[in-house]
């Protein structure tokens, strides 16, 4: 069976990483960056930040040991590929699912939509394809062109698929939402969209902040909407309304 190295310094990623390697039964050994590594190591797995040390080595780089764990056995699979389709379930967290040649090889979610950019392009640094294509459901405007957005550099075979034509399910999770939109023929995008958030989504945001910030704060339409974009995060734009508060209280006295 091939073999797995987990090398970091990060804590936490190790145990994470270690504990679901152990679940799966997949081979592993840690080992540290000076420590050579044996000829038989397939992939590395790291933290984004220690990527960088590494070279000539096939890398799945991810802050979330259970998502690089996945990447990892996803890619064990197999390496070459007639065709890769990603299908993306858009949403805050969008599920992903990718499918080699028609088989299911990963389907998970991810904690933002520009998240789903780096794993499929860590994906793509570890196997071969013919040809890649990118399928997402037309629901969820703003998070929907985020996506696209991410992944327009990639691959200009970018469909975006009705969701009301898939088979819908209220026990459906978002990945398994993702893998029906990958197996789901769309409409070939023309252009690069614009992410647009709606007053509504603004709205909501501003919502949230309340709700994160038990009450202290309501963030501004402007935060708002770097939130709906994602230059930020909601706790980012809470502390940057606080902080604000305090300036202008400085300010007036």
């Amino acid at each position: 069976m091939k073999m797995v190295a987990v090398v970091t310094e990060d804590f936490r990623f190790f145990y994470g990483a270690v504990r679901c390697l152990k679940e799966k039964g997949q081979p592993f050994i840690s080992q540290g960056f000076g420590d050579p590594l044996p000829l038989n190591v397939e992939l590395v797995l790291t933290t984004e930040g220690e990527r960088k040390r590494f070279h000539g080595r096939r890398v799945i780089a991810n802050d979330d040991p259970k998502q690089a764990v996945k990447t990892a056995m996803a890619v064990l699979q197999g390496g070459t590929f007639n065709r890769l389709v990603v299908g993306v379930d858009p949403g805050p967290r969008p599920g992903v699912a990718i499918l080699g040649d028609g088989k299911v090889l990963l389907a998970d979610t991810v904690l933002s939509p520009e998240e789903v950019c780096p794993l499929v392009k860590d994906y793509l640094s570890l196997v071969s394809t013919n040809e890649l294509v990118l399928r997402v459901g037309h629901g969820d405007h703003t998070n929907r062109d985020r996506v696209v957005n991410s992944l327009w550099d990639i691959t200009c075979n970018i469909e975006m698929v009705d969701e009301t034509s898939t088979t819908k399910s209220t026990d459906r999770s978002d990945a398994d939402a993702a893998i029906t939109i990958a197996r789901s023929r769309g409409q070939l995008l023309p252009f690069r969209p614009l992410v647009r958030p709606t007053p509504g989504e603004l709205r909501e945001i501003q919502r949230q902040s309340r709700i994160m910030s038990h009450g202290a704060v309501t963030i501004s339409t402007a935060l708002a909407r770097k939130v709906a974009l994602g230059t930020i995060d909601l706790e980012q734009a809470i502390e940057k309304q606080k902080g604000k508060r305090v300036s202008e209280g400085d300010s007036g006295e």
